[in-house]
């Protein structure tokens, strides 16, 4: 078994990486950089490759062998990464990202998703149904300790590292998994796909799956579920960055710190599923905790953001601002491994044929759900103010907790 999960641990680890880099460390480097807050979150707009996972997912299918899929992803990242290497924004560079430095940031998204696609056929092809357990574990850390690195830990670097050195590592990185999708054993025997002659017929396709008990509603829960949380996390490391945190320090509690703790809050839930709790009574207890996490974080807002407040190096008002940032992580990894469980009971209820392409739908509305404010967030804090602005997350927050109320009952 651990033939099969050192190379899965390896890919899922440089999966996490972009993620990281575009949730962690980007956002920093530019508003460091003078770009206003509208400008940091339409950068979360080169995510857009994620959500059209299911236009390309059948070609990886039904198209040559997934070893070769994942080798040419996977070495394609590494150049985008190395082209990135020798294209750094200007300094001060409040136009926005120049064009090119965007366009390779959309190319390292799209060869991510097409990462994604075959990594996750990968491991259902790999794994017998005993390993799943410790396939799916492998899968969650690994990934988030990816987005650690290229979140936290190279953030903690910048003094250190210039934009091109941290490009020409991330570069060495991917080219070090292509090759060992290469050279791992449990990679050389997996059979090559057979082409589909069954058109596609994707309006039909998406209507059936609709069509699903408890489809309806678990799409729009969904969608809705982290929309105060994500707007809120996209803008509060930027608000303590505005306010005398250090860009290396910032990168180590918002990037390290905090992904530590989705760690923990995710595996605390599985334990929680694991001791026989339903996920709809769960969730409906988490999302209340954390809604009273960011009612703490908005009143700590308000009261940093009046005048002459600042952030001193040992204050408790500091701290607390910290522990409010890991606090929102830790309840928000609670909140995801619900969630995602929700989603495969509701996968499980459709025909066994169309169950993976029921959970990818169901996955990639997730992501467009947390997209869509997270790429909205600082539009609406230049408009609104932050005051405002946090009140409406609050609000976004509480919105998932009376929704709950309507769930069919076939997801009881």
């Amino acid at each position: 078994m651990h033939g099969k999960l050192l190379p899965l641990a390896g890919l899922y680890l440089v999966q996490g990486l972009p993620y990281g880099l575009q949730s962690g460390l980007l956002p920093v480097l530019l508003r460091a950089r003078g770009l206003s807050l509208t400008r940091v979150g339409l950068a979360k707009v080169l995510y857009l490759p994620w959500l059209f996972k299911l236009v390309w997912a059948p070609l990886v299918d039904t198209r040559g062998s997934l070893r070769v899929w994942l080798m040419l992803s996977t070495a394609a990242l590494g150049l985008v990464c190395g082209l990135l290497a020798v294209l750094p924004p200007a300094e001060g560079g409040r136009a926005g990202l120049p064009v090119t430095v965007a366009g390779l940031l959309l190319l390292l998204n799209l060869g991510a998703a097409v990462q994604d696609v075959a990594l996750d056929t990968l491991a259902v092809q790999l794994l017998e149904p005993a390993e799943l357990g410790p396939g799916n574990t492998v899968q969650v850390v690994a990934y988030k300790l990816g987005a650690v690195l290229a979140g936290g830990g190279l953030l903690a670097l910048v003094p250190t590292l210039s934009w091109p050195l941290l490009f020409l590592l991330l570069a060495a990185i991917y080219w070090l998994a292509a090759a060992l999708v290469w050279a791992a054993p449990a990679l050389q025997q997996l059979p090559v796909s057979q082409p589909s002659e069954r058109p596609l017929r994707t309006l039909h396709l998406l209507q059936e799956l609709l069509a699903m008990p408890g489809t309806l509603w678990t799409a729009g829960f969904v969608l809705t579920y982290k929309l105060g949380e994500q707007g809120a996390s996209s803008l509060f490391p930027l608000f303590l960055l505005d306010h005398g945190i250090s860009t290396p320090e910032l990168g180590l509690w918002n990037g390290v710190g905090a992904v530590v703790c989705s760690i923990v809050g995710s595996s605390l839930g599985g334990a929680l599923l694991a001791r026989h709790w339903q996920p709809l009574p769960l969730l409906r207890s988490v999302l209340r905790f954390r809604l009273g996490g960011l009612a703490c974080q908005t009143t700590l807002l308000f009261h940093l953001d009046t005048p002459g407040v600042r952030l001193g190096p040992s204050t408790v008002l500091r701290g607390a601002a910290l522990l409010s940032l890991c606090l929102q992580h830790f309840l928000g990894g609670l909140v995801t491994t619900t969630t995602f469980t929700l989603m495969m009971h509701c996968s499980q209820l459709a025909p066994s044929a169309l169950q993976a392409t029921h959970y990818s739908l169901l996955a990639t509305l997730e992501l467009l759900g947390k997209l869509f404010l997270g790429t909205l967030a600082g539009a609406l804090a230049d408009s609104l103010g932050l005051h405002l602005c946090f009140s409406l997350f609050l609000a976004l927050s509480g919105m998932p907790i009376l929704y709950l109320g309507l769930a069919p009952s076939t997801l009881a």
